[in-house]
């Protein structure tokens, strides 16, 4: 057996750990990757451990389109092979290429290529990876995100090929991570949640369900290890603590070291800040955040009705990959809020990670909405659900915070909860104000539905942790090898593999 990682920026180090694993309790010998960033291909070469047949970093295949030749008729056939149905997608998702994010700062979204720059960079990359997966021909694909235009094109031709696809993801409860086949659902625990269903009998885990369950709505726990709302309190201190003399030498040291990088082009990739870029936005985003936007809030009043929907976190895979037509969140409020009664409200609140990016005038335009409240950041987002009537998201946590309160939710992107009688998901807008209506005056909640779903979850999931580790690793090496020793038993599994005896 073969498996082809995609090493993607921190989780180079993670799922190289994975390998190893893989490789000392189950015998695989044999491992290829794709990489992102050179600071983990120069690790992966490097190392020991593991002899991977083939390392193709990702940065080093983007450069090549400054001399690849635009070949359409190379490019219709891989419309035609690769089209979803369009080639449009492997580009969309790309925060860089089409918005030049990481380089500069949200909201900067002004595309850094063009129109046939960007043709080349999909024509290269993708017959880069074509040939990559031709000659090594890996068994598995483990992938962890899909959220650029190398990772899109492995995802789908690893899928047309009939590679089997494992791509490890967040289960959002608690620490859990669970396996899936395709990243628009939970796929392992959908197959559970239906035989459970179809059979009529309860998940062996209920009755861990039933506590996860009790846990969220009596102390309104947080699937992140620690809460964004409580590190936000305090916002507008922030900026002042960068002046402090340590801070400002750390910042100092941190621009000095970013310039000289980028003056001599060393581990340099199309993904960097620019320097001068990196200085204005944060200047900017410090300036806001120093003012503040405490003008723009309204006191949020849970007598009246009101519906409730939050900002998404941009751009990321929850709007480019989940839902990509609905990146939009100006016009999707306007469209929600002439969507609801005449007499609700539309509560508008901003995610915790997003303040300090978005403009004074984006504000502006959400308070010109007449039935909209813009809600403080740091309101508890449980207690704005535990009032709504109605929640809306695209594909947030807040929608399956709201389900676990067993409240009615309208998605418009691919999210697992989708598969809850609870939850519908809302293709076209003109199908919106139905929808609000039938969720308002129709709802139906199923709590043996929701704890045998849980618990399908919970059976096809493990307490990795992964997020910790990648944000601010673990004290323990003990028990770091403990929760990805949990994630690769799990990835076995889904590879038929068994122990090896010792």
């Amino acid at each position: 057996m073969k498996i082809c990682f995609l090493l993607q920026r921190r989780f180079a180090f993670v799922g190289h750990k994975i390998a190893k694993i893989l490789q000392t309790k189950y015998g695989v010998n044999e491992f290829c990757g794709y990489v992102y960033t050179q600071t983990s291909f120069d690790f992966l070469q490097r190392q020991t451990d593991i002899v991977y047949t083939s390392l193709i970093l990702d940065e080093a295949i983007h450069e090549q389109y400054r001399d690849e030749p635009l070949d359409l008729n190379y490019l219709a056939w891989l419309e035609k092979e690769y089209g979803l149905p369009n080639l449009w997608p492997y580009l969309t998702i790309d925060r860089v290429v089409m918005y030049n994010q990481l380089v500069r700062e949200y909201p900067y979204h002004t595309p850094p290529y063009t129109h046939e720059e960007m043709m080349r960079i999909l024509q290269v990359k993708a017959k880069t990876i074509i040939n990559f997966l031709e000659t090594e021909q890996p068994d598995i694909l483990v992938i962890t995100v899909v959220g650029g235009i190398g990772s899109m094109l492995l995802y789908q031709i690893a899928k047309k090929k009939g590679i089997k696809i494992l791509l490890i993801t967040l289960t959002r409860l608690g620490d859990g991570y669970t396996i899936t086949n395709d990243y628009k659902k939970f796929s392992y625990a959908e197959q559970c949640f239906d035989n459970l269903m179809a059979l009529g009998i309860d998940s062996p885990q209920r009755s861990q369900a039933r506590h996860y369950l009790t846990a969220t709505r009596d102390r309104h726990t947080n699937y992140l290890h620690y809460s964004l709302d409580d590190a936000n309190k305090n916002y507008r201190l922030r900026p002042l603590k960068w002046l402090a003399p340590a801070a400002l030498w750390r910042s100092l040291a941190w621009f000095a070291k970013l310039c000289y990088r980028y003056a001599v082009g060393r581990q340099r990739s199309y993904c960097d800040h620019t320097p001068l870029g990196y200085l204005i936005d944060r200047l900017k985003r410090k300036t806001r955040t120093t003012i503040g936007f405490n003008r723009w809030y309204d006191p949020a009043d849970f007598k009246e009705n009101f519906a409730f929907f939050p900002l998404h976190y941009e751009p990321e895979i929850a709007t480019l990959l989940f839902a990509p037509f609905w990146s939009d969140q100006l016009n999707l409020v306007r469209q929600i809020a002439k969507s609801l009664p005449l007499s609700y409200k539309l509560y508008v609140k901003e995610h915790p990670a997003m303040i300090g990016y978005r403009t004074h005038a984006y504000y502006r335009e959400l308070k010109n909405i007449p039935n909209v409240k813009l809600i403080a950041h740091n309101v508890n987002s449980f207690e704005i659900i535990k009032y709504a009537k109605l929640v809306a998201v695209i594909s947030g946590t807040v929608g399956w915070e709201a389900a676990v309160m067993r409240k009615p939710v309208i998605t418009f992107g691919d999210v697992f909860y989708n598969k809850l009688s609870t939850v519908v998901k809302c293709d076209t807008i003109e199908q919106l104000p139905l929808i609000v209506k039938r969720q308002l005056e129709q709802f139906n909640y199923s709590e043996a539905e929701l704890e045998n779903f849980i618990g399908a979850i919970m059976e096809e999931s493990a307490d990795a942790g992964m997020m910790e580790i990648w944000e601010k690793g673990l004290d323990s090496k003990t028990e770091e090898v403990r929760r990805l020793t949990l994630l690769a038993d799990l990835l076995a599994n889904k590879m038929n593999l068994q122990p090896i005896l010792q």
